[in-house]
């Protein structure tokens, strides 16, 4: 059973800049984000609003996804040998403001979904805050 945990939020201002970290543990001996082609996907939830997808990224050959709202500020990226992936967010803005949830597929799947439904592991999520 896959386990993720992100960090890395916090309160920054406007303009500022995020790397938010995933770390997935849990796999067999042997075997990880090397060993298959997961989807890892970044989702964001702010008060009143439904959970959406903002960036993924296939684990092992790099396809990335992004909503076309926030590709030109966000960044996907992941380190197979320690079953990371990162998010990197430039030029916050106060409508980042979210809680971010990391997620995974439980096995290969192409291309990455948009759905939260097609995802089958979570995390508890970290919060970003962007105020002056």
């Amino acid at each position: 059973q896959m386990q993720l945990v992100e960090s890395g939020g916090g309160s920054v201002q406007p303009g500022g800049t995020l790397k938010l970290s995933c770390v997935a543990s849990g796999f067999r001996s042997g075997t990880g984000f090397r060993s298959g082609r997961y989807c890892v996907a970044w989702f964001r939830q702010s008060p009143g609003k439904g959970r959406e997808r903002v960036a993924a990224i296939g684990t092992g050959d790099g396809d990335t996804y992004f909503d076309d709202s926030i590709k030109d500020r966000f960044a996907i990226s992941e380190d197979g040998a320690e079953n990371t992936v990162y998010l990197h967010i430039h030029n916050l803005k106060p409508d980042d403001t979210a809680v971010y949830y990391c997620a995974a597929t439980s096995g290969h799947v192409y291309p990455c979904p948009e759905s939260r439904r097609e995802y089958d592991y979570w995390g508890q999520g970290t919060q970003v805050t962007v105020s002056s």
